[in-house]
């Protein structure tokens, strides 16, 4: 058990320069994927509740299949499948990018939490107050400026219990980027049972650290929560 701990504090916090593993991998993993994919979802929603079909039609499709298919098979899709088109192994950049396990791992993790915070920012919108829309275009406001200062705010800030759940199923999903070799904490946990043979210990010492994060997460957005959904309490 000594040799466990020991190995995950050497492992999860080392970093030299580029070769990052463990809790900072898992940690950068999910930073890098939800604000990728925060920088998707805004835009998209808006357009999601387009009343042009030629507008909304391809967002839906977009959320729709990724949504209708496992993460897993996403990754495995982009970092065993695109390498094997022969565009991408005859195209030098696209070769050296989908080479790379790390980054197909974060454009799969960044479209996939894309998607679904695409679908909760466009549920919020929808759900923007008629009175709201009205009062700001009795005030002389153009659509950007109804959106800007008005629609999107008012979205992201209820939609924040729901995509703080978003964030945390994404540090869930990080597990999986053990799958296309990135050193995340599941690998720390895989060398530790390697070296060890206790399977409990090294994969309830991961788990414990993944219920420490989420913990953080929760509280985090807890306090962001009651800072700005203040106003909709009685």
């Amino acid at each position: 058990m000594i040799y466990i701990l020991q190995n995950f504090g050497r492992e999860f916090l080392y970093t030299d320069g580029y070769h990052i593993t463990g809790l900072a991998m898992t940690l950068w993993l999910l930073l890098i994927s939800c604000s990728i994919g925060f920088c998707i979802a805004l835009p998209l929603a808006i357009l999601r509740n387009a009343r042009n079909p030629l507008i909304w039609g391809p967002v839906w499709v977009y959320t729709f299949v990724i949504r209708g298919t496992p993460l897993y098979v996403q990754l495995l899709i982009i970092y065993t499948g695109f390498y094997g088109l022969d565009f991408v192994r005859n195209s030098a950049p696209l070769a050296a990018f989908f080479k790379q396990g790390i980054d197909c791992t974060l454009l799969a993790f960044a479209l996939n939490t894309g998607a679904y915070t695409t679908e909760i920012f466009a549920g919020a919108i929808r759900d923007t107050s008629f009175g709201e829309v009205e009062a700001a275009r009795s005030l002389g406001m153009s659509q950007f400026t109804l959106y800007r200062r008005i629609i999107i705010p008012s979205a992201l800030r209820r939609a924040l219990p729901v995509y703080s759940n978003e964030v945390i199923l994404m540090l869930h999903a990080t597990t999986l980027a053990f799958t296309a070799t990135v050193p995340d904490l599941l690998k720390v946990a895989n060398d530790a049972y390697a070296a060890t043979y206790n399977p409990f210990a090294s994969f309830a010492t991961v788990a414990l650290i993944y219920l420490c994060i989420s913990f953080t997460l929760i509280f985090a957005f807890r306090k962001a929560e009651g800072h700005f959904l203040a106003f909709l309490k009685p």
